[in-house]
C-alpha cells in the first residue's frame, strides 16, 4: 500500500501531544480520532484503514491495517461492527473516507466490515503466536493451574468451547494466586474456539492458555479488546472476565 502519486503526505501517526510547560510531563501515548463517531481513542484501541496503490483506472481500494504499518496516509475508527455496517449503507463511511483521502479516488469493499472482523481477528491470533514463541504463553491445564495457583500468572484465558468445569477448575486456582477467593474472578473466555487457538499456536487442542508476563498480557489484552470491542461486545477487566483496553502497548516484542 502507498499513498497516489501527486498526493501530498498528511501524517496520521503523529508524535504524542506535546507538554503544554516545561514541568508538565508530555502524554506517553498517542490519540487518534475516529473518522465516524469523531471520539479520540488511544492509537492501539483504533483500527486503522488504509489505501491500495491506485489501479489501471486510478481506483485505490479501503482496506483495514490492524498493525497500522502500511505506509501512506490512513483513517482511523473506533465502532462496532454494527456501525460501521449502517455508515456504510448509509453513505457516511464513504463521505468520511473522501474527506480523510481528500482527492483520491476510493472504492469500498461491499465486505468491508467482515474484512475488518477478519484482520482483528488475525491480529489477535498473531500476537498470541508471537507471545508463545517469546516464552510468554502457558499451555496444558495442570501446568496453568499450577502457575496460577502459585501467582506466577498475568492473565488467564479459555477457548469458546471450554468446558464449563475445566474453566472453573483454572478460575479457582487463578484466584487462589491472586489472593481472590470468594471474589469471582475468572478467567476470559475468546472469541475463538479450540480449533481456531490450536492453528494459531501450532499446538494440538488448545483450550486453556495463560500469559507469565504482565507486558505480554496487555499486548495480548489490546488486540483481544479490539476484536471484542467490534464485534458488540463489552471490554472486561482483567481477572473478572472483562478487558480494560490497554491504551498504548509496548511492542519491544523480539519475534
Amino acid at each position: 500500500m502507498r499513498t497516489p502519486n501527486n498526493e501530498r503526505l498528511t501524517s496520521d501517526i503523529a508524535d504524542a501531544p506535546k507538554a503544554r510547560n516545561a514541568s508538565e510531563p508530555a502524554k506517553s501515548c498517542a490519540e487518534r480520532r475516529c473518522i465516524l463517531s469523531g471520539e479520540h481513542g488511544a492509537r492501539d484501541s483504533l483500527l486503522r484503514l488504509a489505501i491500495s496503490p491506485a489501479d489501471s483506472a486510478g481506483t485505490c481500494h479501503v482496506l483495514p491495517d490492524p498493525n497500522a504499518k502500511a505506509p501512506g496516509r490512513g483513517a482511523w475508527i473506533g465502532v462496532s461492527r454494527a456501525e460501521l455496517e449502517t455508515a456504510l449503507a448509509k453513505g457516511r463511511l464513504k463521505g468520511a473516507l473522501s474527506r480523510a483521502f481528500k482527492g483520491v479516488q476510493l472504492e469500498i469493499p461491499a465486505d468491508l466490515p467482515e474484512l475488518v472482523s477478519r484482520a482483528l481477528t488475525l491480529a489477535l491470533t498473531q500476537r498470541l503466536g508471537l507471545e508463545l514463541r517469546a516464552g510468554h504463553v502457558v499451555l496444558g491445564g495442570e501446568r496453568i493451574a499450577e502457575q496460577a495457583r502459585q501467582g506466577r500468572l498475568a492473565l488467564l484465558l479459555h477457548a469458546a468451547d471450554a468446558s464449563e468445569d475445566g474453566r472453573k477448575k483454572l478460575d479457582q486456582a487463578w484466584r487462589v494466586g491472586r489472593d481472590a477467593e470468594g471474589s469471582g474472578e475468572r478467567g476470559i473466555v475468546l472469541p475463538l474456539d479450540r480449533a481456531a487457538l490450536s492453528v494459531a499456536l501450532g499446538r494440538d487442542n488448545v483450550v486453556h492458555l495463560a500469559l507469565n508476563n504482565s507486558a505480554a498480557a496487555e499486548r495480548v489484552q489490546g488486540a483481544l479488546a479490539r476484536l471484542l470491542h467490534y464485534s458488540g461486545g463489552n471490554r472486561p477487566a482483567l481477572g473478572n472476565g472483562d478487558l480494560a483496553s490497554s491504551g498504548c502497548q509496548d511492542e519491544q516484542l523480539n519475534a
